[in-house]
């Protein structure tokens, strides 16, 4: 197993956590975004800078990614590509993808795409926080425990 890091908007509370798990399990891990992002040093993380646009981080995610790898991403989108792979994927705050969730949170997702499309002014998530974090360090360890 190997992991893809989606580090156009990796939240830094996450970014300890992150390179500790690498570290402990000594995980092929892979940053991949279309600006510099360092989590972190270590000698199983390869940080990879792909060209400006939308969707080229996660396009690369995607070509790289196999079966019972693990994402990192908060892109609905990109978790439901992931899923279609038989590879795996959790959000910043600790949420698992899986095949029986993913279509859901991608119709809300488009719902609400779509309401903000028409004029609607909507609330966007709220601020990312230390229990964000903490929920999403459980959802890792729990995920790499059976993994390992």
């Amino acid at each position: 197993m190997r992991l893809f890091i989606d580090g156009d908007a990796f939240p830094n509370l996450l970014k300890p956590i992150t390179l500790r798990a690498i570290e402990r399990l000594k995980l092929e891990t892979y940053v991949i975004a279309n600006k510099k992002i360092n989590i972190g040093k270590s000698k199983y993380i390869t940080y990879m800078v792909v060209a400006q646009g939308a969707d080229e981080a996660d396009d690369k995610i995607v070509e790289m990614v196999e079966e019972d790898d693990l994402v990192i991403t908060a892109d609905i989108p990109l978790a439901d590509r992931i899923i279609s792979k038989n590879a795996h994927a959790i959000d910043h705050r600790g949420e698992l993808y899986s095949v029986d969730n993913i279509k859901q949170y991608l119709a809300i997702r488009n719902l609400m795409q779509e309401i903000r499309d028409s004029g609607e002014m909507t609330k966007g998530p709220k601020a990312f926080g230390v229990k964000d974090a903490h929920e999403f360090a459980n959802q890792l360890n729990a995920f790499l425990s059976k993994a390992f």
